[in-house]
């Protein structure tokens, strides 16, 4: 099979794409990025607030609800306040953590630092592979 060269048109949309890549990577290294760990100090501690106060309101949502439903007026409300403020608390702690909402954090950081910690754990145990 023969390499065709591609028309001029998409020669000149691959080098508009290289150039505003280019020009986005050069800006996201001026800025640092903008993860987690980057954020303001007063957008962080916004962001801590609101998930604490959104996982007792959604505590208290759903202890309304099932107070309403059952009749056990105020035992659900309880109990979900309390389960609220437990997942706000989590949430704040998965927040100043670093951690985010991202599945499979704790392997794409090992990955990063080069370790193992099933590895790491197995030489704690004495497990073989």
């Amino acid at each position: 099979m023969s390499e065709e060269k591609p028309p001029p048109a998409f020669r000149d949309l691959d080098a508009k794409l290289r150039e505003a890549r280019d020009r986005q990577e050069r800006r996201a290294g001026k800025t640092g990025g903008r993860r987690a760990q980057d954020m303001s100090g007063v957008g962080l501690a916004l962001r801590l607030g609101v998930d604490f106060v959104a996982g007792v309101v959604v505590g208290v949502g759903i202890g309304l609800l099932l107070d309403w439903w059952m009749g056990s007026s105020p035992a659900m409300l309880i109990l979900f306040v309390l389960l609220g403020a437990a997942a706000g608390t989590f949430n704040v702690f998965r927040t100043a953590s670093g951690q985010g909402g991202a599945v499979g954090y704790r392997q794409a950081r090992e990955k990063a630092d080069g370790t193992d910690a099933t590895r790491e754990t197995d030489a704690k145990t004495g497990k073989d592979d």
